[in-house]
């Protein structure tokens, strides 16, 4: 575990293996940095002049210390300040951890500089000490994020992996300690439970079915004094959750309804609310019987991502703010052709009592997520979240960058977004056009699973959700988002933790002071 503090003196006295300088828009050697230039006999002056600082956005370059009590410095790029925001100084963590992969470093310094100034700025936070320790908190939420390394989780060694840092420390002059301190400690577990999300979501469908992950989930629930129930076939039956056994069918490891709470039974949180925060955990998705392309198919095993990250986020909240009411429903299945799968023309009950028509059994997350959001109501929720990979049409409209919302009503939607921008994450609401829902209409069942017409098919994903929402209720599409193809400056490839923070960013708006 990486050990964090704080030390209020200039950058150029604290000892370390490696300093990082983030530098806002081009470099200016005035003031500190001026100062650090001097140290290292005009080092980052003359890198300057070969073009080698340069100021696009996650740049970084190692560069001599001179006279500094630091190995190397590390001079990162953050970008134009017209458009720094929390998302840029959390990757900006990560970028510095990332960069430095391969090297040996122990102990690394994050001089703050004027990051807080420029966030400020832009309106991302408060004023003063308030913004150094937002900064903090970020930066050392990135440094986490980014040592986090899916390439470990089966091979005994990974070469250029990013260092295992046992010491990570703010620099920020005349700032208030405490305050910083426990900012970066609140960043620190954010983090590591993003890395929780990102493990579960990039394990082999092999290593993680759906009685692996329920397992995985009553051991998180047992460390953190969670009430949990797994809700089995023979139960999930007698319940009525035709549509979320309906997926299962076809494979020979049964699914699981896992479900977890903080707090008591139906207990309201500060605002009023039972929230309940609800994860697609497709295992394995081959389409079922509506077989997918095998063009990437081995990516599927990321389809449990939405139920990872509730998984994760239940237990962040927990330990930041224990006892905070909250439910995390993960409905957990493979979805596979065999002799028992469910069939294109197949018409199943859902637990609500609505008549499902199963045109399309690749079209099976809003199934097994609308028995779990119903399930969610029964066990008293007010107020629901759904988070899933749920289409590749949200990816083709908006990108690896920004998640799709869908929500009613707006207020609640509203939250949602709020909570967002407190955890630098990026949402774009897309509107429920209700005249669409007719093009899912059957001639045997109150509606299709997946509308026959291909236009407008990422609203018609959201339509078919709020069938089983009868209070106010916010669909995360992440199927664009939830895991990257390729490594970024700041990120490995695969699973990347999206929405964690939201989702707990939302929760501890509810939590009562300690």
């Amino acid at each position: 575990m990486i050990q964090t503090r704080v030390v209020t003196d200039q950058p150029w006295e604290v000892p370390a293996d490696v300093l990082a300088v983030p530098i806002v828009g081009a470099p200016s050697f005035t003031g500190p940095l001026d100062e650090l230039d001097r140290r290292t006999d005009g080092e980052l002056r003359a890198l300057a002049a070969f073009g080698e600082l340069g100021s696009k956005r996650y740049e970084a370059t190692l560069a001599a210390a001179g006279d500094l009590p630091v190995s190397r410095i590390l001079v990162v790029a953050a970008g134009p300040a017209e458009s720094l925001d929390r998302e840029t100084v959390v990757r900006l963590g990560a970028t510095i951890e990332r960069r430095l992969g391969g090297r040996s470093v122990r102990r690394l310094a994050i001089w703050l500089g004027d990051l807080p100034a420029h966030l400020e700025a832009s309106g991302s936070n408060g004023a003063g000490s308030v913004g150094a320790a937002l900064v903090a908190e970020l930066l050392a939420r990135g440094v986490v994020e980014g040592s986090y390394e899916p390439q470990a989780i089966y091979r005994d060694s990974v070469d250029d992996a990013p260092p295992a840092i046992d010491e990570l420390t703010i620099v920020a002059p005349g700032a208030d300690k405490a305050a910083l301190n426990r900012a970066m400690e609140r960043g620190r577990i954010f983090a590591e439970g993003a890395n929780v999300a990102r493990t579960l979501s990039n394990r082999a469908s092999n290593d993680l079915d759906p009685i692996g992950l329920a397992d995985e989930a009553r051991a998180i629930a047992e460390r953190n004094d969670l009430w949990i129930d797994v809700i089995e076939p023979d139960r999930a039956r007698e319940l009525g959750m035709g549509m979320f056994l309906a997926v299962g069918r076809g494979s020979d490891n049964p699914p699981r309804m896992i479900v977890m709470r903080s707090g008591g039974e139906g207990e309201k949180d500060a605002r009023g609310r039972h929230l309940a925060i609800i994860g697609k955990g497709v295992c394995f998705d081959s389409g079922g019987i509506s077989l997918k392309n095998p063009d990437r198919m081995e990516e599927m095993k990321m389809d449990k991502t939405g139920a990872a990250t509730v998984i994760a986020a239940i237990e962040t909240v927990a330990r930041l703010a224990p006892g905070t009411p909250l439910l995390a429903v993960a409905p957990a299945v493979e979805n596979m052709p065999g002799p028992h799968s469910t069939r294109p023309g197949d018409v199943v009950r859902a637990l609500n009592g609505k008549v499902v028509e199963v045109n399309n059994t690749d079209a099976e997350g809003r199934l097994i997520l609308g028995d779990a959001m119903t399930y969610a109501e029964r066990l008293g929720a007010t107020h629901l979240v759904d988070v899933a990979t749920l289409t590749g049409a949200v990816a083709r409209a908006l990108g690896e960058l920004v998640t799709g919302m869908f929500g009613t009503p707006q207020d609640w939607v509203g939250e949602v977004d709020s909570a967002a921008a407190r955890a630098g994450e990026r949402l774009w609401q897309i509107p429920l056009v209700e005249e669409y829902m007719n093009e899912m209409d059957s001639w045997y069942a109150d509606f299709l699973n997946s509308s026959p017409v291909g236009e407008g098919s990422l609203v018609k994903s959201g339509l078919f959700l709020r069938q089983f929402a009868a209070v106010p209720w916010v669909h995360l599409d992440i199927g664009g988002t939830g895991y990257f193809r390729k490594s970024k400056p700041y990120a490995p490839r695969g699973s990347n933790g999206v929405t964690h923070a939201t989702l707990v960013e939302l929760a501890l708006a509810g939590a009562r002071p300690s």
